[in-house]
């Protein structure tokens, strides 16, 4: 136990491939031991892969749209009675296509993980890492935040929700050795679109970030205590400028081109 008490804990959730995976590779490098979760079986070869360069890896296959998920993730983090140093709150998925014409129950099950999920369990960690003293809280929100997002209109809202949710979290906890950091990152190359349905989309189609540039960015973010970070090539950092001039109209009917189905074809 005193070895393991050395090595700082990091939990990453969605970490079975994408930015999640990025990020956990990101925490193992800088000497972290981990625990991670994903809805698909792929956690496992992810956990095996991360476990070879030495790093001590817990990992679970929930998911998290459920209340009880979010609790035995928490418990899985907590059960060796080390302190968790810091979270990565990552799960996320997308909906494509116009909102009405949309299976509501994926809509909602969007909003479960990307919204109710976060918040159940930031509210678990941050009332231990406040009680501790330290630790830090990394929310993978998105450049779509800044922005209405036509044609995935709900994981656009969802990300704003956490954007604005992060920002507030740390006015919140500032004061208490916590630090709370919004990652935006713009397109990535992950199993994003796919999962969405927009494979035909301008935006799914178009050039796209790497998830380990963008990884390491959010990591070196997180370490600093900024409170945001737009993560991948300049054109994300030039979008997110725009978007705070813009119309909220202009911005829609912008993104909307980009998002639309058939618009990549």
């Amino acid at each position: 136990m005193s070895e393991l008490a050395e090595r700082p804990l990091a939990a990453v959730t969605g970490a079975s491939s994408g930015i999640g995976l990025a990020l956990a590779r990101q925490f193992a490098q800088h000497g972290y031991d981990l625990v991670l979760v994903a809805d698909d079986p792929a956690i496992t070869t992810a956990a095996a892969q991360l476990r070879d360069g030495g790093t001590t890896v817990r990992a679970a296959q929930l998911d998290l749209t459920s209340y009880d998920a979010v609790e035995q993730f928490y418990d899985l983090i907590t059960d060796e009675g080390r302190p968790l140093d810091a979270l990565a709150v990552n799960a996320g998925v997308g909906v494509g296509g116009a909102f009405v014409d949309n299976d509501l129950a994926a809509e909602l099950r969007l909003i479960e993980l990307n919204v109710a999920s976060a918040v159940h369990l930031a509210h678990r960690a941050l009332a231990d890492m406040a009680r501790q003293g330290h630790g830090r809280v990394l929310f993978t929100s998105s450049i779509a935040a800044t922005m209405p997002g036509p044609y995935f209109a709900t994981y656009a809202a969802s990300k704003a929700f956490l954007y604005s949710f992060a920002e507030a979290l740390r006015a919140e906890v500032e004061d208490s050795g916590v630090h709370v950091t919004a990652l935006l990152p713009g397109p990535t190359d992950t199993p994003f679109f796919e999962r969405a349905g927009m494979q035909d989309t301008k935006v799914a189609t178009g050039p796209k970030d790497d998830p380990d540039d963008v990884a390491r960015e959010a990591y070196e973010a997180l370490m600093a205590g900024d409170d945001q970070v737009v993560a991948g090539s300049f054109r994300n950092r030039l979008q997110t400028k725009a978007a705070r001039v813009l119309p909220e109209k202009v911005k829609a009917h912008l993104h909307g081109r980009q998002t639309e189905p058939g618009s990549g074809k």
